[in-house]
Protein backbone atom coordinates (compact mmCIF):
# COMPACT_ATOMS: atom_id res chain seq x y z
CA UNK A 1 0.00 0.00 0.00
CA UNK A 2 0.84 3.69 -0.56
CA UNK A 3 -0.53 6.10 1.12
CA UNK A 4 -0.95 9.86 0.63
CA UNK A 5 -2.22 12.49 2.89
CA UNK A 6 -2.81 15.93 1.28
CA UNK A 7 -4.37 18.65 2.60
CA UNK A 8 -6.65 21.74 -0.05
CA UNK A 9 -8.08 24.42 0.37
CA UNK A 10 -11.12 25.48 -1.96
CA UNK A 11 -9.02 23.93 -5.37
CA UNK A 12 -6.38 25.22 -4.00
CA UNK A 13 -3.78 23.19 -2.10
CA UNK A 14 -2.91 24.64 1.23
CA UNK A 15 -0.25 22.26 2.68
CA UNK A 16 0.90 18.83 1.95
CA UNK A 17 2.41 16.29 3.88
CA UNK A 18 3.58 13.44 1.85
CA UNK A 19 3.88 10.27 3.82
CA UNK A 20 4.81 8.08 1.06
CA UNK A 21 4.82 8.37 -2.89
CA UNK A 22 1.30 9.70 -4.17
CA UNK A 23 -1.26 7.20 -5.36
CA UNK A 24 -1.62 7.26 -9.22
CA UNK A 25 -4.48 8.42 -9.90
CA UNK A 26 -7.92 5.96 -9.38
CA UNK A 27 -7.01 3.11 -12.14
CA UNK A 28 -5.69 -0.05 -10.19
CA UNK A 29 -2.16 0.09 -9.74
CA UNK A 30 0.65 -2.40 -9.81
CA UNK A 31 2.05 -3.83 -6.44
CA UNK A 32 5.38 -4.05 -6.07
CA UNK A 33 5.85 -7.45 -7.09
CA UNK A 34 3.13 -6.77 -10.51
CA UNK A 35 5.52 -7.08 -13.19
CA UNK A 36 5.81 -11.53 -11.96
CA UNK A 37 2.00 -11.69 -12.31
CA UNK A 38 1.77 -10.93 -8.59
CA UNK A 39 -1.59 -9.81 -7.33
CA UNK A 40 -2.56 -6.17 -7.88
CA UNK A 41 -3.35 -3.49 -6.15
CA UNK A 42 -6.59 -0.94 -6.37
CA UNK A 43 -6.09 2.76 -5.52
CA UNK A 44 -8.39 4.21 -3.16
CA UNK A 45 -9.34 7.83 -2.86
CA UNK A 46 -10.86 9.62 -0.18
CA UNK A 47 -11.95 13.73 -0.28
CA UNK A 48 -12.04 14.69 4.16
CA UNK A 49 -14.56 17.41 3.25
CA UNK A 50 -14.30 19.47 6.82
CA UNK A 51 -13.99 22.42 8.81
CA UNK A 52 -10.33 23.27 8.69
CA UNK A 53 -11.09 27.32 8.74
CA UNK A 54 -14.61 28.66 10.15
CA UNK A 55 -16.73 28.69 13.32
CA UNK A 56 -16.51 25.21 13.71
CA UNK A 57 -12.58 25.07 12.89
CA UNK A 58 -11.79 23.66 16.31
CA UNK A 59 -14.19 20.58 15.70
CA UNK A 60 -12.58 19.70 12.65
CA UNK A 61 -9.39 19.55 14.05
CA UNK A 62 -10.07 17.31 16.68
CA UNK A 63 -12.02 15.10 14.04
CA UNK A 64 -8.94 14.62 12.29
CA UNK A 65 -6.85 14.00 14.97
CA UNK A 66 -9.27 11.87 15.80
CA UNK A 67 -9.08 10.41 12.36
CA UNK A 68 -5.18 10.25 12.33
CA UNK A 69 -5.29 8.76 15.81
CA UNK A 70 -7.98 5.94 14.68
CA UNK A 71 -5.90 5.12 10.95
CA UNK A 72 -3.27 4.23 13.15
CA UNK A 73 -4.57 1.69 15.62
CA UNK A 74 -7.14 0.43 12.70
CA UNK A 75 -3.98 -0.63 10.86
CA UNK A 76 -2.33 -1.82 13.63
CA UNK A 77 0.36 0.88 13.59
CA UNK A 78 1.40 0.30 9.87
CA UNK A 79 -1.38 3.16 8.42
CA UNK A 80 -1.53 0.75 5.93
CA UNK A 81 -4.18 -1.58 3.79
CA UNK A 82 -3.25 -4.48 2.05
CA UNK A 83 -3.20 -4.22 -1.37
CA UNK A 84 -4.22 -0.71 -1.45
CA UNK A 85 -2.71 2.74 -2.43
CA UNK A 86 -5.31 4.98 -0.41
CA UNK A 87 -4.87 8.62 -0.81
CA UNK A 88 -6.64 10.82 1.77
CA UNK A 89 -7.00 14.62 1.27
CA UNK A 90 -7.91 16.76 3.59
CA UNK A 91 -10.54 19.74 2.11
CA UNK A 92 -11.50 22.92 3.75
CA UNK A 93 -15.16 23.61 3.75
CA UNK A 94 -15.18 26.26 5.70
CA UNK A 95 -18.08 25.18 7.57
CA UNK A 96 -20.33 26.22 4.00
CA UNK A 97 -22.70 24.06 2.18
CA UNK A 98 -22.25 25.16 -0.91
CA UNK A 99 -18.63 25.08 -0.73
CA UNK A 100 -18.87 21.70 0.21
CA UNK A 101 -20.94 20.70 -2.84
CA UNK A 102 -18.40 22.35 -5.03
CA UNK A 103 -15.55 20.70 -3.73
CA UNK A 104 -17.66 17.02 -3.20
CA UNK A 105 -18.28 17.08 -6.96
CA UNK A 106 -14.41 18.27 -7.76
CA UNK A 107 -13.37 15.15 -6.17
CA UNK A 108 -16.09 12.71 -7.40
CA UNK A 109 -15.51 14.07 -11.15
CA UNK A 110 -11.92 12.79 -10.27
CA UNK A 111 -12.64 9.21 -9.71
CA UNK A 112 -12.75 9.60 -5.62
CA UNK A 113 -14.65 6.94 -4.54
CA UNK A 114 -15.11 8.33 -0.78
CA UNK A 115 -15.88 11.32 1.04
CA UNK A 116 -15.75 11.55 4.94
CA UNK A 117 -15.52 14.75 7.21
CA UNK A 118 -18.72 16.91 8.20
CA UNK A 119 -18.78 19.01 11.65
CA UNK A 120 -22.09 20.65 10.24
CA UNK A 121 -25.29 19.75 9.70
CA UNK A 122 -26.41 21.83 6.94
CA UNK A 123 -23.04 20.24 4.72
CA UNK A 124 -23.60 16.51 5.83
CA UNK A 125 -27.10 16.85 4.20
CA UNK A 126 -25.52 18.91 0.89
CA UNK A 127 -22.67 16.17 0.56
CA UNK A 128 -25.00 13.24 1.35
CA UNK A 129 -27.06 13.97 -1.20
CA UNK A 130 -23.90 14.20 -4.02
CA UNK A 131 -23.30 10.96 -2.74
CA UNK A 132 -26.24 9.43 -3.67
CA UNK A 133 -26.27 11.36 -6.76
CA UNK A 134 -22.52 9.97 -7.68
CA UNK A 135 -22.98 6.45 -5.80
CA UNK A 136 -20.44 7.75 -3.60
CA UNK A 137 -19.17 6.03 -0.47
CA UNK A 138 -20.17 9.13 2.61
CA UNK A 139 -18.68 8.54 6.05
CA UNK A 140 -20.33 12.20 7.85
CA UNK A 141 -18.56 13.11 10.82
CA UNK A 142 -19.82 15.16 14.00
CA UNK A 143 -22.62 16.61 12.12
CA UNK A 144 -25.11 15.37 14.79
CA UNK A 145 -28.33 16.12 11.96
CA UNK A 146 -30.85 13.29 12.55
CA UNK A 147 -32.14 13.23 8.55
CA UNK A 148 -28.44 12.38 7.64
CA UNK A 149 -29.85 8.90 9.32
CA UNK A 150 -31.43 6.93 6.59
CA UNK A 151 -31.12 9.89 3.94
CA UNK A 152 -29.59 7.24 1.31
CA UNK A 153 -27.64 3.95 1.51
CA UNK A 154 -24.50 6.11 0.13
CA UNK A 155 -24.68 7.48 4.09
CA UNK A 156 -23.02 6.67 6.85
CA UNK A 157 -22.33 8.56 10.14
CA UNK A 158 -18.79 8.00 12.57
CA UNK A 159 -20.73 10.46 15.37
CA UNK A 160 -24.22 10.71 17.24
CA UNK A 161 -27.26 11.98 16.25
CA UNK A 162 -29.98 14.22 17.83
CA UNK A 163 -31.84 11.42 18.86
CA UNK A 164 -29.31 10.49 21.27
CA UNK A 165 -29.20 13.34 22.94
CA UNK A 166 -32.46 13.39 23.52
CA UNK A 167 -33.02 10.02 24.83
CA UNK A 168 -29.53 10.13 27.11
CA UNK A 169 -31.91 13.92 28.46
CA UNK A 170 -34.57 11.60 28.89
CA UNK A 171 -32.91 9.77 31.68
CA UNK A 172 -32.91 12.22 34.21
CA UNK A 173 -36.66 12.27 34.57
CA UNK A 174 -38.25 10.32 36.72
CA UNK A 175 -41.27 9.96 34.21
CA UNK A 176 -41.29 11.47 30.84
CA UNK A 177 -45.38 10.79 30.64
CA UNK A 178 -46.93 14.06 31.82
CA UNK A 179 -43.94 16.04 32.14
CA UNK A 180 -43.57 19.45 31.17
CA UNK A 181 -40.58 19.78 28.55
CA UNK A 182 -38.79 23.77 27.17
CA UNK A 183 -36.69 22.89 24.56
CA UNK A 184 -34.10 26.77 24.51
CA UNK A 185 -32.32 26.55 21.44
CA UNK A 186 -30.63 28.88 18.72
CA UNK A 187 -33.28 29.29 15.55
CA UNK A 188 -31.33 27.25 12.99
CA UNK A 189 -30.76 23.72 11.98
CA UNK A 190 -29.28 22.38 14.96
CA UNK A 191 -31.70 24.12 17.35
CA UNK A 192 -34.76 23.36 14.76
CA UNK A 193 -33.46 19.31 14.56
CA UNK A 194 -33.85 19.52 18.52
CA UNK A 195 -36.46 20.57 18.70
CA UNK A 196 -38.01 17.80 16.33
CA UNK A 197 -36.07 15.61 17.86
CA UNK A 198 -37.48 16.00 21.71
CA UNK A 199 -41.25 16.17 20.00
CA UNK A 200 -40.95 13.40 18.54
CA UNK A 201 -38.81 11.35 21.39
CA UNK A 202 -39.92 13.04 24.51
CA UNK A 203 -43.57 14.11 23.09
CA UNK A 204 -44.33 11.12 21.70
CA UNK A 205 -44.29 9.82 25.45
CA UNK A 206 -46.75 11.54 26.60
CA UNK A 207 -44.48 15.03 27.54
CA UNK A 208 -45.44 18.44 26.23
CA UNK A 209 -42.93 20.10 24.30
CA UNK A 210 -42.79 23.79 24.24
CA UNK A 211 -39.98 25.55 22.00
CA UNK A 212 -38.27 28.76 22.71
CA UNK A 213 -35.94 29.47 19.44
CA UNK A 214 -33.41 32.24 19.99
CA UNK A 215 -32.04 34.03 16.58
CA UNK A 216 -28.21 33.14 15.96
CA UNK A 217 -26.98 37.06 16.40
CA UNK A 218 -29.04 37.81 19.72
CA UNK A 219 -27.11 38.95 22.48
CA UNK A 220 -29.18 39.53 25.26
CA UNK A 221 -31.06 36.44 27.00
CA UNK A 222 -32.53 37.68 29.98
CA UNK A 223 -36.36 37.50 28.07
CA UNK A 224 -35.76 34.25 27.11
CA UNK A 225 -34.81 33.03 30.60
CA UNK A 226 -37.77 34.94 31.93
CA UNK A 227 -40.05 33.02 29.23
CA UNK A 228 -38.49 29.52 30.31
CA UNK A 229 -39.48 30.87 34.10
CA UNK A 230 -43.26 31.55 33.10
CA UNK A 231 -43.91 28.04 31.49
CA UNK A 232 -43.23 26.23 34.49
CA UNK A 233 -40.97 23.29 32.86
CA UNK A 234 -39.99 19.78 34.50
CA UNK A 235 -37.10 20.33 32.30
CA UNK A 236 -35.46 22.31 30.04
CA UNK A 237 -33.63 21.02 27.22
CA UNK A 238 -30.83 23.26 26.09
CA UNK A 239 -29.09 22.86 22.40
CA UNK A 240 -26.33 25.67 22.30
CA UNK A 241 -22.99 26.16 20.84
CA UNK A 242 -20.67 29.37 20.13
CA UNK A 243 -19.54 32.57 21.04
CA UNK A 244 -22.75 33.50 23.06
CA UNK A 245 -22.86 30.46 25.17
CA UNK A 246 -21.50 31.94 28.25
CA UNK A 247 -23.84 35.15 28.55
CA UNK A 248 -26.92 32.78 27.87
CA UNK A 249 -25.97 30.61 30.89
CA UNK A 250 -25.34 33.54 32.69
CA UNK A 251 -28.76 34.97 32.10
CA UNK A 252 -30.56 31.53 33.15
CA UNK A 253 -28.40 31.66 36.63
CA UNK A 254 -29.38 35.18 36.91
CA UNK A 255 -33.43 34.30 36.13
CA UNK A 256 -32.55 31.26 38.68
CA UNK A 257 -33.81 28.87 36.22
CA UNK A 258 -31.05 26.49 36.94
CA UNK A 259 -32.44 26.59 40.66
CA UNK A 260 -35.99 25.92 39.85
CA UNK A 261 -35.85 23.17 37.62
CA UNK A 262 -33.90 20.46 35.87
CA UNK A 263 -31.63 21.75 33.17
CA UNK A 264 -30.15 19.27 31.06
CA UNK A 265 -27.58 20.19 28.10
CA UNK A 266 -24.97 18.28 26.12
CA UNK A 267 -21.40 18.80 27.80
CA UNK A 268 -19.72 20.14 24.71
CA UNK A 269 -15.58 20.43 24.17
CA UNK A 270 -12.75 21.40 26.75
CA UNK A 271 -12.94 25.12 25.69
CA UNK A 272 -16.56 25.24 27.12
CA UNK A 273 -16.00 23.81 30.35
CA UNK A 274 -15.65 27.05 32.04
CA UNK A 275 -18.17 28.81 29.77
CA UNK A 276 -21.39 27.67 32.32
CA UNK A 277 -20.29 30.28 34.67
CA UNK A 278 -20.78 29.89 38.84
CA UNK A 279 -24.42 27.81 37.71
CA UNK A 280 -22.25 25.12 36.16
CA UNK A 281 -22.65 22.29 39.01
CA UNK A 282 -26.85 22.91 39.41
CA UNK A 283 -26.36 22.03 35.10
CA UNK A 284 -27.47 18.06 34.30
CA UNK A 285 -25.34 16.78 31.09
CA UNK A 286 -25.68 14.66 28.64
CA UNK A 287 -22.81 13.59 27.21
CA UNK A 288 -21.48 12.12 24.10
CA UNK A 289 -17.97 11.31 25.05
CA UNK A 290 -15.18 13.51 26.99
CA UNK A 291 -11.46 13.22 27.80
CA UNK A 292 -11.47 9.97 30.46
CA UNK A 293 -14.98 8.74 29.73
CA UNK A 294 -13.69 5.47 28.89
CA UNK A 295 -10.85 3.59 29.17
CA UNK A 296 -10.53 0.54 26.99
CA UNK A 297 -7.87 -0.70 24.84
CA UNK A 298 -9.26 1.62 22.08
CA UNK A 299 -9.30 4.50 24.12
CA UNK A 300 -5.47 4.12 25.71
CA UNK A 301 -4.42 3.70 22.21
CA UNK A 302 -5.95 7.05 20.89
CA UNK A 303 -4.74 9.07 24.10
CA UNK A 304 -1.13 8.00 23.68
CA UNK A 305 -1.03 8.40 19.84
CA UNK A 306 -2.27 11.81 20.50
CA UNK A 307 -0.20 12.13 23.39
CA UNK A 308 2.99 11.72 21.35
CA UNK A 309 1.69 14.05 18.57
CA UNK A 310 1.31 17.10 21.39
CA UNK A 311 -2.63 16.93 21.30
CA UNK A 312 -5.21 15.94 23.58
CA UNK A 313 -9.08 14.02 22.98
CA UNK A 314 -11.56 15.64 22.78
CA UNK A 315 -15.63 16.11 22.12
CA UNK A 316 -15.38 15.16 18.53
CA UNK A 317 -12.10 13.04 18.47
CA UNK A 318 -13.81 9.79 18.80
CA UNK A 319 -16.18 10.65 15.97
CA UNK A 320 -12.54 10.54 13.63
CA UNK A 321 -11.20 7.78 15.17
CA UNK A 322 -14.46 5.99 14.45
CA UNK A 323 -14.76 6.95 10.88
CA UNK A 324 -11.21 5.86 10.37
CA UNK A 325 -12.34 2.36 11.71
CA UNK A 326 -15.08 2.11 9.38
CA UNK A 327 -12.62 3.88 6.51
CA UNK A 328 -10.24 0.82 6.88
CA UNK A 329 -12.84 -1.49 7.22
CA UNK A 330 -14.72 -0.66 3.89
CA UNK A 331 -12.01 -0.57 2.02
CA UNK A 332 -10.30 -4.02 3.40
CA UNK A 333 -13.17 -5.47 2.29
CA UNK A 334 -14.86 -3.79 -0.43
CA UNK A 335 -11.78 -2.90 -1.95
CA UNK A 336 -13.04 1.06 -3.62
CA UNK A 337 -16.34 -0.56 -4.81
CA UNK A 338 -19.20 1.29 -3.29
CA UNK A 339 -21.51 -1.00 -3.00
CA UNK A 340 -18.98 -3.72 -1.60
CA UNK A 341 -18.11 -1.28 1.18
CA UNK A 342 -21.43 -0.38 1.63
CA UNK A 343 -22.22 -4.18 2.55
CA UNK A 344 -19.61 -4.63 4.79
CA UNK A 345 -20.17 -1.45 6.88
CA UNK A 346 -23.91 -2.54 7.12
CA UNK A 347 -24.55 -4.58 10.19
CA UNK A 348 -20.84 -4.50 11.52
CA UNK A 349 -20.25 -4.36 15.07
CA UNK A 350 -16.75 -3.37 16.53
CA UNK A 351 -15.07 -1.87 19.58
CA UNK A 352 -14.03 1.70 19.76
CA UNK A 353 -13.48 4.12 22.04
CA UNK A 354 -16.52 4.18 23.25
CA UNK A 355 -16.72 0.57 23.27
CA UNK A 356 -19.48 -1.86 21.43
CA UNK A 357 -20.85 0.46 18.51
CA UNK A 358 -22.73 -1.50 15.87
CA UNK A 359 -23.89 0.33 12.09
CA UNK A 360 -27.60 -0.39 12.10
CA UNK A 361 -28.09 -1.91 8.48
CA UNK A 362 -31.81 -0.74 8.24
CA UNK A 363 -30.88 3.19 8.26
CA UNK A 364 -27.08 3.45 9.05
CA UNK A 365 -27.75 4.64 12.47
CA UNK A 366 -24.46 4.26 14.76
CA UNK A 367 -25.87 2.58 17.88
CA UNK A 368 -23.51 3.74 20.53
CA UNK A 369 -23.69 4.30 24.32
CA UNK A 370 -23.72 8.19 25.65
CA UNK A 371 -23.05 9.48 29.36
CA UNK A 372 -24.64 11.08 31.82
CA UNK A 373 -21.78 13.90 33.20
CA UNK A 374 -21.59 16.57 36.04
CA UNK A 375 -18.89 19.18 36.37
CA UNK A 376 -16.89 19.87 39.43
CA UNK A 377 -14.96 22.03 40.87
CA UNK A 378 -11.01 20.69 40.54
CA UNK A 379 -9.01 23.76 42.88
CA UNK A 380 -11.12 26.55 40.75
CA UNK A 381 -11.05 24.81 37.46
CA UNK A 382 -14.45 23.14 36.28
CA UNK A 383 -13.77 19.29 35.10
CA UNK A 384 -16.35 16.58 33.76
CA UNK A 385 -16.75 13.53 36.36
CA UNK A 386 -18.74 10.33 34.61
CA UNK A 387 -21.86 9.98 36.95
CA UNK A 388 -22.87 7.10 34.72
CA UNK A 389 -22.66 5.51 30.97
CA UNK A 390 -25.96 5.00 29.29
CA UNK A 391 -26.65 1.88 27.62
CA UNK A 392 -26.30 1.92 23.95
CA UNK A 393 -29.77 0.60 22.99
CA UNK A 394 -31.91 2.22 25.73
CA UNK A 395 -30.66 5.71 23.42
CA UNK A 396 -31.10 3.91 19.95
CA UNK A 397 -33.08 5.94 17.72
CA UNK A 398 -35.62 4.97 15.74
CA UNK A 399 -35.44 3.37 12.52
CA UNK A 400 -35.36 6.08 10.07
CA UNK A 401 -38.50 6.25 8.03
CA UNK A 402 -40.98 3.83 10.49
Amino acid sequence: MRRTTKFAGVGIALTALALTACAPGVAPAPSAGGSDGAAESVAVNVGMITSITGPLAAYGETYQQGFEAGLDYATEGTGEIEGVDLTIEWIDDQGNPDTAVTQAKDVIGQGFQIIGGSAASGVALAVAEQAAQNDTLFLSGPAAADAITGVNEQTFRSGRQTLQDVATAATFLDSVEGSNIVVFAQDNAFGQGNVASVQAVLGGEGATVTPILVAEDATEFTPFAQQISAASPDLVFVAWAGATTGAMWEALAQQQVLESTTVVTGLADRASYQAYGPGSAEIQFLNHYFPGATDNEAAQAMDAYLEEAGQEADLFTVDGFVGAQMLVHAVTEGRGDVDAMIAALEGWTFESVKGELTIRAEDHALIQPMFQVRLVDDGGTWMPELVQAVDAEVVAPPVAGQ
